[in-house]
């Protein structure tokens, strides 16, 4: 594995200009495509389905859904698959903004408002609770989750950028909602039985142990208790958490989930479980997670990045190369740097070989680089709102307008706590 000091060195420091212009392309992109794009999996959207009924079955829903994944050429325009706006993208972007907005860049405000408004229409419909789902509908091994069918993943990021938000701009409204999305977690998704506990995912009636979204949840109960005052939020929160924690691999690895088809580690829902358990023990106060927390670290950093700098899926193999991965792992590194003195060196490596790599100069990031070709298919949620928040959380870290401490102090305050 790569050390730190082979992926980053003050000579290859990111230059707060060349990553500027790097975002500014990409938001024009999504700006002119309406902030709406094709996704890896919204194959169920095609309208074969509709056409041909006999094909809408599990199956071919699985296999159709696989191959355009898959495929190194998008076929979605044949298939009549149509670009949509996501709920998940439409909060990455906000997040995005907001960061932005405290750069002093010109017009973040009012796309930060046009996303709010955005996240106010595409909310779920028939609950009384603001919640959220995606914009396709997607089949598991066993279910179909319909379209729009809120869930604890996209809630719990919508909440959190709703919080960011209010925040940075006292605006109650978005605590509402927020709160409104953590009554909807602790009502139609908790669940506790003898010493196991969770949230449902991806539909109410699923238990499970999916580590990356009881920390999710979690986390944002713990973020709205901290906010409202609430501590019905509370305890919840801690049993989940401590539950999925104690799931922590002696190495410091988590397997995505506990069922028997859920054994791997991979690289951003490991950085979802950190960032999750560092936002617990903010909002809480509390050092009881910290040491799983720096096990996990060090197992991030060890086994995610190649030498070149390129971010693994998986943490033992290669391929495939994943735009995903690279914004978490540009984002989980800034994150740790209070951790890890060669921290934002590692996302800087990260960063530099996905524009020699992943970026396509009319403005968007590939999808996959494979072992024998690279999938070039823009996909607006996976791809470029991640790769928009992973941007601005670079820039803000590269900020020549601030000094060493000023950079510190200003990381410590945008804490989500």
């Amino acid at each position: 594995m790569g050390t730190a000091a082979q992926l980053g060195s003050p000579a290859a420091t990111v230059r707060f200009e060349e990553v500027r212009s790097i975002a500014l392309k990409l938001l024009e992109y999504c700006r002119e495509s309406g902030w709406a794009g094709y996704d890896p999996y919204d194959a169920l959207n095609s309208e074969v389905f509709e056409a041909v009924p006999f094909l809408n079955s599990r199956w071919p829903r699985l296999i159709l859904t696989q191959a355009l994944k898959r495929s190194p050429i998008n076929l979605r325009h044949v298939l009549h698959v149509p670009k949509t706006q996501n709920a998940k993208a439409m909060a990455l972007f906000l997040q995005a903004f907001l960061k932005l907005a405290k750069l002093g860049i010109p017009g973040q405000d009012s796309l930060a408002d046009l996303m709010i408004e955005r996240l106010t229409a595409l909310r779920s419909q028939g609950t009384p609770y603001w919640c959220w789902g995606y914009s396709f509908a997607w089949q598991t091994r066993t279910k179909v989750v319909p379209l729009g069918t809120p869930n604890l993943v996209c809630t719990t990021f919508c909440a959190n950028a709703l919080l960011d938000a209010y925040e940075q701009r006292g605006d109650a409204r978005c605590l509402e909602m927020a709160a409104s999305a953590g009554e909807f977690i602790l009502d139609r998704l908790y669940w506790a039985e003898g010493n196991a506990s969770g949230f449902c995912y991806p539909l109410p009636e699923i238990r499970g142990s999916i580590h990356n979204g009881n920390f999710l949840g979690a986390a944002l109960l713990a973020r709205i208790q901290k906010h409202t005052g609430q501590k019905k939020f509370l305890e919840p929160a801690l049993r989940v958490a401590r539950y999925s924690a104690g799931y922590q691999h002696a190495d410091g690895s988590w397997l995505y989930g506990e069922a028997p088809t859920q054994g791997w580690v991979d690289n951003f829902h490991t950085g979802y479980n950190l960032g999750a358990l560092q936002t617990m023990g903010r909002c809480l106060g509390s050092d009881e997670f910290e040491g799983k927390v720096r096990r996990g670290w060090q197992f991030y950093r060890e086994h995610f990045f190649r030498e070149d700098g390129a971010p693994r899926y998986f943490h033992n193999q290669t391929y495939p190369l994943d735009i995903h991965c690279v914004a978490q792992s540009i984002l989980t590194p800034l994150d740790f740097k209070h951790l890890d003195a060669s921290a934002a060196s590692l996302a800087e490596g990260v960063y530099r070989w996905a524009i020699r790599h992943m970026w396509d100069e009319r403005g968007f990031f590939y999808y996959r680089v494979l072992r024998l070709c690279t999938i070039r298919t823009p996909y607006m949620r996976w791809s470029e709102a991640w790769m928009l928040l992973a941007l601005a959380a670079l820039l803000g870290d590269s900020n020549p307008a601030a000094d060493p401490v000023q950079r510190r102090d200003s990381a410590a305050l945008a804490e989500v706590c």
